[in-house]
């Protein structure tokens, strides 16, 4: 099981009768080994076990059991209430997510990343020192296991609701004792949530999706390199794009059309929120086909005084997919083909290891470059229906660049009390070509007069796009360890770089420019900047209990929103709200009651709120959003776990999971609208009971989650919502040796 800031012995773990106790946990977060409870970060860590129990097989997942954290989609992490909806092509999270310490710009890849985990860690609050790129959030880390000294074969499989199937087998063979291959192997499929009105059942898959990792590592010359160098490839195949369960908004709200005033949550049966009243279009059936593959090496010399380590990938994606957008009851088809690269390299140099001054300095560098042509139908219209008009909007390519260098320090004032200061500098760029089309049935369905028309297209607009920035970004910190644990108190800072909407300035020389260039601040946007207050304490009272605390104020300024807009270019809309302060506190404890009862608790207060945002100063420069709540960002949160550990005659164990996660009202903006969409407080209640056989040579689980069978809003359209996980029954199995 998981724990705020802590952890404890997973459950194939048990510990002796008479000698019960908390098992001490090592992390990566400060990009050096240390014991979580001596990390002065606020983090949660999860473990292989709560992996599995709690079925985070999807990032999603991840929100039933790290306190503070929703992950509702591609390209949606909010964390603490900081968070991005920008997903296109030139937009950003404002949470890094990571694969073994490698940043993944786009989520689409994450998917394919979670099966064979060691553990997951969550860094909660800005991260700009060290990690950098868009952390504004936090850092979300997902670190694959690594190839051992022991032969070790296993397989784990699952069946369940919506036809859920996963299974994941590995294989790990020592060459020596020094170095190993590990080949892991996932296999994932599962229909949508949709009930399809006229259908007995949903016939939508949303993922069937097939992935592979194949690691070589461990330790040479004489121990001083340790590295590992893993390469993997995915393949995702499925009726669903980007996985997301869309329905009609009216599933869940009435007055979705009066702008200015909030809409009315609706309270339907599970079955009629699910319900999908519009099927996939036979002119347009929904269908994704992506693919993605990468490599990576991490690598660390010893040359005693100083540690070198190097750090870097390659990922390549090919994606192409038919899906749908839909205001109220009509369905809005589009397409899209789009192949992306990203490469980043990062250099390390650490040193004073065991001496009252030690730290790291070190440079990074990250690339990406996007190609991307989407294609957007009228309603029931398209190529083939006479005089229908449709979108076609080809960016070639998009891309950024992102260069940093930094160094952070750490001074032993004596052996318990600690003071940390830390320092980064970054240049972004960005830059992208884009043109947007009108698509006729015909030539000759093309009005007459309308200009640069070639075919049964029609050049609307295009732009040049290419912008920079600068920042440098900075953390100061003490801690002390105290006879009770650690007590720490951070001062840190976060950036994300800003960027472009679509289109372009009347007379900058493109066609069909629709900014005036009094409206330069439209069409860019400026970063996003947090610096933010932390104090905490993760206590420890004797080998059974573990309290943790953290207490954090942020100030967050030119807070980047966006929204889909007509006006002035059709598309999504980023700009930058004023201001908005984050305020919260966050308390977690885990305790053995007994040599087999593990009990886990947190408590979460949040205040997250805009406090200077007028969406529309042109227009109506009186109306703000002021006072509202951030997305996701519910005022209070919390979860309770337990597990009971059974010893059997035969010597296996019966084990059994408990976890309730309680949230109250979140809200989600509809800034085109001027209103927010409120997701009313829930409950879900998830139960596992285990079968380990003796030695953990197998086990066999039966798994219910959510039993209140709770349908909660992932994200908001202007016509759409995004449903997540249902109730679900399954059963699991697994062997190793």
């Amino acid at each position: 099981m998981a724990a705020a800031s802590g952890s404890v012995r997973a459950a194939d773990e048990p510990a002796a009768a008479d000698t019960p106790e908390l098992s001490e946990v090592t992390v990566t977060a400060t990009r050096s080994e240390t014991l979580l409870s001596k990390t002065p970060i606020t983090m949660t860590v999860v473990d292989a076990s709560t992996i599995r129990d709690a079925g985070v097989t999807d990032a999603r997942a991840l929100t039933k059991v790290v306190p503070n954290v929703a992950i509702t989609g591609p390209g949606r992490i909010a964390i603490r209430g900081v968070t991005s909806t920008d997903g296109t092509e030139k937009g950003d999270p404002s949470a890094a997510f990571m694969l073994d310490g490698i940043y993944l710009s786009r989520i689409e890849d994450v998917g394919s990343a979670l099966y064979d985990v060691g553990r997951i860690e969550v860094l909660r609050g800005p991260q700009g020192t060290l990690y950098g790129r868009n952390t504004t959030a936090g850092v979300i880390n997902v670190i694959s296991n690594r190839p051992s000294d022991r032969l070790e074969v296993s397989l784990d499989a699952s069946h369940g609701s919506f036809d859920t199937t996963t299974a994941t087998g590995v294989v790990n063979v020592p060459l020596n004792d020094a170095l190993g291959v590990r080949f892991a192997l996932n296999y994932r499929r599962q229909d949508a949530y949709y009930d399809i009105v006229n259908a007995p059942e949903s016939t939508l898959t949303a993922y069937d999706a097939l992935s592979g990792r194949l690691s070589f590592g461990g330790q040479a010359l004489n121990d001083r390199l340790n590295f590992v160098v893993i390469a993997d490839a995915s393949k995702d195949k499925g009726d669903v794009y980007n996985n997301d369960s869309l329905v009609t908004a009216d599933r869940f709200y009435t007055n979705t059309g009066t702008r200015g005033t909030d809409p009315t949550y609706v309270s339907l049966s599970s079955r009629d929120q699910r319900k999908l009243l519009l099927a996939p279009s036979t002119q347009f059936p929904w269908f994704k086909d992506f693919k993605n593959h990468g490599i990576m090496a991490d690598a660390t010399y010893d040359f005693g005084p100083v540690q070198l380590s190097y750090l870097g990938s390659y990922r390549k994606a090919d994606q192409e997919w038919t899906g749908a957008f839909f205001f109220q009851n009509v369905q809005d088809p589009f397409t899209g083909i789009q192949n992306y690269f990203e490469t980043s390299e990062e250099l390390r140099l650490a040193f004073g290891a065991g001496h009252p001054l030690h730290g790291q300095v070190g440079g990074y560098y990250f690339r990406e470059s996007i190609d991307l042509d989407a294609s957007r139908y009228q309603p029931f219209g398209g190529f083939f229906a006479p005089g229908a008009i449709a979108g076609r909007f080809p960016r070639h390519p998009a891309g950024a660049e992102s260069k940093a260098a930094f160094g952070q320090l750490s001074y032993d004032i004596t052996p318990a009390l600690h003071l940390t200061g830390g320092v980064r500098s970054t240049d972004d760029d960005k830059h992208r070509i884009g043109e947007s089309y009108s698509v006729f049935a015909s030539p000759a369905s093309i009005p007459p007069g309308t200009p640069n028309c070639s075919g049964n297209q029609c050049l609307r607009s295009s732009d040049i796009q290419s912008v920079s920035f600068s920042k440098t970004t900075w953390k100061a910190g003490v801690d002390y360890d105290s006879p009770l644990g650690l007590i720490y108190a951070t001062v840190s800072t976060g950036y994300k770089a800003g960027g472009f909407n679509d289109g372009c300035i009347q007379g900058s020389g493109g066609v069909g420019c629709n900014y005036t260039p009094a409206q330069s601040n439209l069409l860019y946007f400026r970063p996003e900047t947090l610096t933010s207050y932390e104090a905490g304490i993760k206590f420890r009272f004797g080998s059974t209990f573990r309290f943790d605390a953290a207490a954090f104020h942020y100030d967050y300024n030119d807070f980047q929103v966006s929204q889909v807009v007509t006006v002035p270019v059709p598309g999504q809309l980023t700009t930058n709200a004023a201001k908005a302060k984050v305020d919260g506190i966050e308390l977690a404890t885990t305790a053995l009651l007994g040599a087999n009862d593990t009990i886990d608790a947190t408590l979460n207060w949040l205040d997250a709120r805009y406090t200077d945002f007028v969406p529309d100063p042109v227009n109506n420069p009186t109306f703000t959003f002021n006072g509202r709540e951030l997305d996701h960002a519910p005022r209070y949160s919390a979860s309770f776990g337990y597990v009971h550990n059974t010893p059997l005659p035969n010597g296996g164990r019966l084990d059994l999971g408990l976890r309730i996660a309680w949230s109250d009202d979140q809200y989600m903006i509809s800034i085109a609208n001027r209103y927010q969409f409120r997701q009313p407080a829930y409950t879900k209640t998830d139960l596992n009971v285990t079968y380990n056989a003796p030695d953990n040579r197998y086990y066999v689980q039966a798994f219910a989650r959510n039993l209140e069978d709770n349908i909660t809003i992932g994200a908001v359209g202007n016509g759409s919502v995004s449903i997540q996980e249902p109730r679900v029954f399954g059963v699991g199995a697994g062997f190793r040796f």
